[in-house]
């Protein structure tokens, strides 16, 4: 689907417009940290309402990328600029513009400090991040992908907590590291096939050989993004010193770049590499979700124990992904949209305590429900999602990818079931060590509940866990003809070229 208003640009590119307004403002520092934070608003609002536009206008039941633009960027090497949704990135798109302005909502008061800088970096990696989802062409894709760093490193390093500049280089170094590899593979990829055009790309057969080593390269920057068991030990460093709203935004919609690559590229473009290696993904995915679990149990610090539940709850979404079925990718897409909502509000839920407090420490807290009773409502609803309860967005596409995970070995979705009850454990203990008990410290006893500003923020994300958990029909007639179109192609491309299936008789028995 062509579109004759290029809404995929503007949307992508709008941000950098309100930027640019607010790096001209000039005047007294409150003035225009004021003026900041209300064209960051404006500019996140307007472009949201523009991505709906595109949400409403996406034509349910085809396969094909839609919006697209298409134009000359640098001929003489045959890069485009190639921009296109389909029902795998559609639902991302929306997700990085909903969350944008949540953040700067979140952030009205929380950060007092360098705000002109700070809404620059929020739009600039608003940018970033809707270009990456709607990129076709593999240089635009990689610069959006690794560009999305640059201001997530400022969020982290500059307006963290006491540990920000070790957790800030730390998230920088292990990310940049992974994405070499996948830069090596994109040129090879480029050389060997003629183009970095990604719908060209995914039609062309790259040798069997060949293709071991590119998804080698692949898998090192995209687990990393997950992050995937054993890569992952940035993550909570990350979400710990990161502003809440750089923690909403790392756990929304960054955490979803590594699983949207093996999507994207991984499956497609490498189907007998993603066949031989499937089922170590599937024993990474297992691992990440019971022993991050357990590790989650054992933590002190609120943002750790979510950080932690992140890496268990991503272990679903690449365990549904490579099952390879229409179960369990499209629960692995619901999982990722499910998880981009909850995990941004259960961060938020700590932002608010922590903002009064200043502490994250659980042993803090405890009887908050006595004085703060919309705030426990609130806490207990995402709690409930984060730990897939019926009626709850985190139900759908947990319970997609078990069974997807069942149809290949009944071992394989027990073991990925047991997330679901680890998750109930950790959660639940976190939720009655805050919330429920005496009010018995004199700090807790004049805490505030939550403000109208904190209102307007949860109420989206309350209201899509809740409608996305009762009717997942929006959200899955978008995806389900892309995700069966890839299956086909995947299945097609194996019977073509063969198939590593020992590799699934090992994982079967």
């Amino acid at each position: 689907m062509m579109s004759s208003w290029p809404l995929l640009s503007l949307v992508t590119f709008l941000p950098l417009v309100g930027a640019a307004f607010i790096f001209a403002a000039r005047g007294d520092d409150a003035v225009v940290a004021r003026n900041a934070r209300y064209v960051a608003l404006w500019t996140s609002l307007i472009t949201f309402v523009l991505s709906l536009f595109i949400w409403f206008g996406f034509e349910r039941g085809t396969a094909d990328f839609q919006f697209v633009e298409k134009a000359e960027w640098i001929p003489s090497l045959g890069l485009t600029y190639h921009m296109g949704v389909d029902g795998i990135s559609m639902p991302f798109v929306l997700l990085a513009t909903l969350l944008t302005p949540l953040c700067v909502l979140a952030s009205w008061d929380a950060i007092q400090t360098r705000v002109k800088e700070y809404m620059i970096a929020f739009l600039v990696l608003e940018t970033l991040m809707v270009g990456m989802f709607c990129a076709l062409d593999f240089i635009a894709f990689y610069i959006f992908f690794e560009g999305v760093l640059i201001p997530m490193f400022l969020i982290i390093g500059v307006w963290g907590g006491a540990r920000r500049v070790y957790a800030a280089f730390k998230f920088f170094l292990y990310t940049l590291t992974g994405s070499v590899l996948m830069l090596l593979a994109i040129l090879t990829m480029y050389f060997t096939s003629g183009t970095t055009d990604i719908p060209s790309l995914m039609e062309y057969g790259f040798d069997p050989a060949l293709q071991n080593w590119l998804w080698l390269a692949f898998l090192a920057s995209f687990a990393v993004k997950v992050p995937m068991w054993p890569v992952h030990t940035w993550l909570p460093d990350a979400h710990v010193e990161a502003p809440t709203a750089g923690s909403v935004i790392l756990a929304g919609v960054l955490l979803k770049m590594g699983a949207y690559g093996f999507l994207r590229f991984s499956v497609p473009m490498l189907p007998q590499a993603t066949e031989f290696f499937a089922p170590l993904i599937f024993a990474l995915s297992v691992i990440a979700i019971i022993y991050t679990s357990l590790v989650a149990l054992a933590q002190t610090d609120m943002k750790k124990l979510i950080a932690y539940s992140s890496v268990a709850h991503m272990g679903y979404v690449t365990a549904g992904i490579f099952t390879l079925n229409q179960q369990g990718m499209e629960g692995a897409i619901y999982q990722m949209l499910s998880h981009g909502i909850v995990s941004a509000a259960l961060f938020l839920c700590v932002g608010v305590v922590y903002d009064r407090l200043h502490t994250r420490e659980i042993a803090r807290y405890g009887g908050l429900a006595n004085n703060m009773p919309r705030y426990a409502l609130v806490f207990m609803i995402f709690m409930l999602a984060s730990v897939g309860l019926p009626g709850t967005s985190g139900f759908v596409g947990e319970f997609l990818v078990i069974m997807g995970a069942f149809q290949l070995s009944s071992w394989l979705g027990l073991l990925v079931a047991s997330g679901m009850v680890l998750g109930a454990i950790y959660m639940l203990v976190l939720y009655r060590r805050v919330i429920f008990g005496q009010l018995t410290k004199d700090d807790l006893k004049g805490l505030l509940d939550i403000s109208w500003r904190e209102k307007a923020v949860f109420a989206p994300l309350l209201i899509l866990a809740i409608l996305f958990g009762v009717y997942p029909m929006p959200v899955l007639d978008v995806m389900s003809a892309s995700v069966e179109n890839l299956i086909e192609n995947y299945q097609l491309a194996l019977g073509e070229g063969g198939s590593s299936s020992f590799a699934w008789n090992l994982i079967s028995r």
